[in-house]
């Protein structure tokens, strides 16, 4: 049984995990709106405030973001939640912002918080009404997309409370986003319908990002129960559409270790961070935490996987995700109650054999090396968190193999071992020969022939796009990374190297698709 007591551990905590052993020491098609590239990073009023929220709060709250180094680490967003309107519409049928809470008129703090170079999110609902009983936007989702453009809104958290009128929530949501496209102005759309409906399928073509679950809170059972959540939704996530576990509680509930191990695993997850505390009166050890640039680029960096759990050992877990340079992240979580030494290796997170690796601890900011070994000495309901390179794992550069087919049991060939520009990819039995024999490079090509390259026909991004060779030239279609499950992705294009149709006969051809997990898109280096 998970264990979950909480352990009350002062700041210092967060520097006590003990080092590394060192030896010296796919989806549906993403919703193109052209925002979201990287998960979102701001705040959200709702778990500090919950209806208390004023035009004061979001200009102190702006200022704060600037002052405290949030804006200059990447946060962006000052989210309004639930109650900011009047209980009713205006005789034209628009909504109108409280008028006690927001006596000028949202614009006016939209105005505010983009002269701190900051954007402004607002909150609605795809039903009659909000969580708080305030008019919501089914039904008025062009009128209401409209008035938000016009007070310079820049995100819309989208709930799912009230009443939905019989309509599916494909639907509901899908017509604002709609709405949204047609209102001029580029607004971020977060759904959240809390994991409904099976959004995983429609909505990365619907949203910038979905809830996964329901509401998150304050405290270590609540986080972790979130997290356990996690693992089946990893192959939605990408560029422009994200997996949302919901807002972060650092500094809200949870001890410093708890908020370290939270913020860890959220950024690990490719997670939005959004906190959720109150940035006026956070303390030295939780702004720390939410400004740690070395975990903010873990998330910012899209590795064509979100992490995901590697290894459930009950109480104690390791949490992997491969980064765009070859590298892996990682982090050791421990759930128990007291201090726990958590323990990996190179090899079981997917770098593979080499004489040493890499391994840099973004909590101490420290960086060692390690033949292989990888443990720290955790606190309870703590988590270590590591970037570790090396080996021949991701980009392997120097390494020569061929790649099978998982699906398949063939090998990844060079039609007629031409070495004719152009010349297409195709699955054929393995035989060692030149055509079938690739070698990674530092700069993330698959060369064959020498001076040939793996390459993504004339630079497409769509499904289906042929891989053929070419003659090397550096460009961004000529660059693959081997991920740790077996997938291989071309980098430009973000999609997975597939065997079309998952058919295999000698001679089916080699193209790009959205990853999916499938034994077709799984090779292994022979």
């Amino acid at each position: 049984m998970k264990k979950t007591l909480r352990t009350l551990l002062s700041a210092v905590l967060i520097a006590t995990v003990a080092p590394v052993a060192l030896s010296l020491a796919p989806s549906a098609q993403a919703l193109e709106n052209g925002l979201g590239r990287t998960p979102q990073l701001g705040w959200n009023d709702w778990n500090s405030f919950g209806c208390n929220v004023t035009d004061s709060l979001i200009r102190q709250t702006a200022d704060t973001m600037v002052s405290s180094g949030m804006a200059s680490a990447g946060y962006t967003y000052v989210n309004i939640d639930d109650c900011w309107s009047e209980k009713s519409r205006d005789g034209s049928g628009n909504l109108v912002p409280s008028r006690s809470k927001f006596p000028n008129g949202v614009k006016a703090v939209a105005d505010y918080v983009h002269g701190k170079g900051l954007k402004l999110g607002i909150y609605s609902s795809a039903g009659t009404t909000t969580c708080a009983g305030y008019p919501a936007s089914l039904g008025n989702e062009q009128r209401d997309a409209n008035l938000w453009a016009s007070w310079g809104v820049d995100y819309l958290k989208y709930d799912n409370c009230g009443d939905h009128q019989g309509r599916t929530g494909q639907e509901r949501y899908t017509a604002m986003r709609d709405a949204l496209a047609k209102s001029g102005r580029s607004i971020f759309y977060a759904l959240c319908n809390w994991g409904n409906d099976n959004v995983k399928q429609w909505g990365p073509a619907t949203g910038n990002s979905w809830r996964t679950t329901g509401d998150i809170a304050g405290n270590w059972n609540s986080v972790t129960g979130i997290l356990d959540a996690q693992p089946g939704w990893a192959s939605a996530a990408g560029p422009g559409a994200w997996n949302d576990p919901d807002m972060l509680e650092v500094g809200n509930g949870l001890s410093d270790t708890e908020s370290l191990a939270h913020f860890s695993l959220w950024a690990l997850l490719n997670a939005p961070l959004i906190a959720g505390n109150d940035l006026r009166t956070m303390s030295a050890a939780t702004r720390t935490i939410l400004t740690n640039t070395e975990v903010i680029a873990v998330n910012q960096d899209w590795g064509g996987r979100q992490g995901n759990r590697l290894v459930d050992n009950g109480n104690t877990e390791i949490w992997t995700k491969p980064m765009a340079n070859g590298s892996v992240a990682v982090v050791l979580l421990n759930r128990n109650s007291g201090t726990t030494t958590v323990s990996t290796s190179a090899s079981q997170i997917g770098l593979g054999s080499a004489s040493g690796y890499s391994v840099r601890d973004l909590w101490a900011h420290t960086s060692g090396t390690t033949t292989g070994a990888i443990s720290a000495s955790v606190p309870g309901h703590g988590a270590a968190m590591y970037v570790v390179s090396g080996g021949n794992g991701g980009n392997p550069g120097g390494s020569t193999f061929a790649l099978r087919g998982q699906g398949s049991n063939r090998c990844l060939d060079i039609t007629g071992a031409s070495q004719a520009n152009g010349t297409l990819a195709e699955i054929w039995d393995c035989n060692g020969q030149g055509n079938q024999t690739f070698t990674a490079t530092n700069a993330g090509e698959l060369r064959v022939y020498g001076a040939k390259c793996l390459d993504v026909s004339g630079g497409g991004t769509a499904n289906g796009t042929a891989v053929a060779i070419w003659d090397c030239n550096g460009q961004g279609n000529q660059q693959f990374r081997l991920n740790t499950d077996g997938t291989v992705t071309a980098v430009a294009a973000d999609k997975c190297l597939d065997v079309t149709g998952a058919a295999t006969a000698n001679g089916t051809k080699v193209a790009i698709r959205d990853c999916s997990g499938n034994a077709n898109q799984k090779w292994t280096r022979a």
